[in-house]
C-alpha cells in the first residue's frame, strides 16, 4: 500500500509540474506563435533523448545491483543447471540487443534531428539492410528455440529408468497431500468419488486394490538425494499448479486427469542451507524479523531455509498459503522416516476396528 501511495503522489507531482510549465509558456509573450518546431526545439528534444537513455541505463544498472540478491539460488535438481543456462543465455542476448538498439535509437534521434534547410535522405527500400535485420534474428531465435525444445524434451521425459521413486501430489483448496507407493513403489488406484472421510480415505483410494494397502499418505514431502522421483499429480477441485522453484519444476494439476513431472534432487536440505546465497538470504530475513520482534510485531520468529512446494495458480482466497515443506535427505534418513509412517491399510483398518468397537459398545449398552 505504501508503494502504491508513493507512486500516486509521484504521478500527481509530475502532472502538477507539467501544468505549471504550460502555464508558464502561455504567460510568455512571444513574437512567434508558430506550432512548428524550430532548431532550438529540435536540439532540446535531442538532448532529452540522451538524458532519457542515461536514465534507462542507470535504472537498469541500479536494478541489477539492488535486486539481484532476490534471485533463486543454485538449482537443487539435476536438470536445473541446464534450465538456468538457457535462461541466462536468453537474458544476456536480450540485454545486449536492448542495449544496442536503445543506444542507436536515441543516438540517431539526436544526430538526425530537424535542422532548418536540411532535408532527410529518403529511399524506398534496401535489400541489404532488410536481409541483415531479418537473417540475424532468424539465426539467433532458431538457436534458442532448438535449444529450448531439446531442454524441454529432456526435462519432460518421464520414464521408469533408474528405478525412480513414485510419488503422488494431490492438490485441493488449499493444501497439498503426498502419497508414496510403499514397499512395492506402486500407487494404488484412486478416484475422488471414493473419498470417505470417516475411514480416513482422504484421497479416494480404492480399498479393493492390493497396491493401495501399503501406500503412505503424508503432509510433508521427503525425498532421497540422488534418486530420481516421478511425480503423479491430481487435483480434487480446481486447476492448481505444483511449483517447486528451487528444483526448477512446475506442472499443472488438472481435475479429472493425471499429469506428470520428474527430477532428481542433487542437494540435501542441509547442504542447501550452507549455500552462500541461501545463508545470506536467511541472514537478511532474520535481521528484519529481529526488528519486528523488538517491536512486538507478528511473524517475527527466526526463519530457516527449506525447500517448498507452492501453488502457482490463483485457485481461491487462500491460494497464497497453499504450500508444503519438502525435505531432501540421505537415503538412510529417508528410509528411517518411511519406517515411521503408517500405511493406508493400517490407517483404514485401524479406523474400521474403532468404528466396529463403537458399534458393539453401543449395542451392549442398549441391552
Amino acid at each position: 500500500m505504501t508503494t502504491l501511495l508513493t507512486l500516486v503522489v509521484l504521478a500527481l507531482v509530475a502532472i502538477a509540474i507539467w501544468q505549471m510549465t504550460k502555464i508558464f509558456e502561455l504567460s510568455q509573450l512571444k513574437a512567434e506563435n508558430s506550432q512548428i518546431a524550430n532548431d532550438s526545439d529540435n536540439n532540446t528534444n535531442g538532448y532529452l533523448l540522451f538524458a532519457f537513455l542515461i536514465f534507462i541505463y542507470g535504472i537498469t544498472i541500479f536494478s541489477f545491483w539492488k535486486y539481484s540478491k532476490f534471485l533463486l539460488p543454485e538449482a537443487g535438481s539435476a536438470h536445473g543447471a541446464e534450465y538456468d543456462s538457457l535462461m541466462l543465455v536468453s537474458f544476456i542476448i536480450i540485454f545486449i540487443v536492448q542495449t544496442l538498439t536503445q543506444a542507436l535509437l536515441h543516438y540517431f534521434g539526436y544526430k538526425y534531428r530537424g535542422v532548418e534547410g536540411k532535408r532527410a535522405l529518403f529511399f524506398a527500400d534496401s535489400d541489404r539492410l532488410e536481409f541483415i535485420w531479418t537473417i540475424i534474428p532468424v539465426i539467433v531465435l532458431s538457436g534458442l528455440i532448438l535449444w529450448g525444445l531439446y531442454t524441454w524434451t529432456t526435462i519432460m521425459d518421464v520414464n521408469d529408468e533408474d528405478d525412480p521413486l513414485i510419488v503422488e501430489l494431490y492438490a485441493q483448496q488449499f493444501s497439498w497431500t503426498a502419497r508414496y507407493g510403499g514397499e512395492d513403489n506402486v500407487l494404488g488406484k484412486a478416484n475422488v468419488r471414493m473419498i470417505d472421510i470417516n475411514k480416513a480415505n482422504v484421497l479416494g483410494l480404492d480399498e479393493s486394490d492390493t497396491y493401495a494397502a501399503d501406500d503412505i499418505i503424508v503432509k510433508e514431502l521427503h525425498l532421497p538425494v540422488g534418486r530420481k522421483v516421478n511425480f503423479k499429480m491430481r487435483s480434487q477441485d480446481v486447476l492448481h499448479s505444483a511449483y517447486m522453484p528451487h528444483f526448477r519444476a512446475q506442472m499443472n494439476c488438472v481435475p479429472g486427469m493425471i499429469t506428470e513431472f520428474s527430477f532428481t534432487p542433487i542437494h540435501t536440505t542441509e547442504e542447501m542451507r550452507q549455500n552462500p546465497d541461501v545463508a545470506d538470504k536467511v541472514k537478511r530475513t532474520n535481521a528484519i524479523r529481529s526488528e519486528r520482534a523488538a517491536k512486538g510485531e507478528e511473524n517475527s520468529d527466526p526463519w530457516e531455509f527449506d525447500y517448498i512446494l507452492l501453488c502457482n495458480k490463483i485457485c481461491g482466497k487462500s491460494h497464497y498459503n497453499m504450500q508444503m515443506k519438502i525435505i531432501v535427505e540421505t537415503q538412510e534418513e529417508y528410509d528411517a522416516w518411511v519406517a515411521e509412517q503408517k500405511t493406508f491399510g493400517q490407517n483404514v483398518m485401524g479406523q474400521a476396528s474403532t468404528d466396529e468397537f463403537k458399534k458393539i459398545e453401543t449395542a451392549t449398552a442398549s441391552h
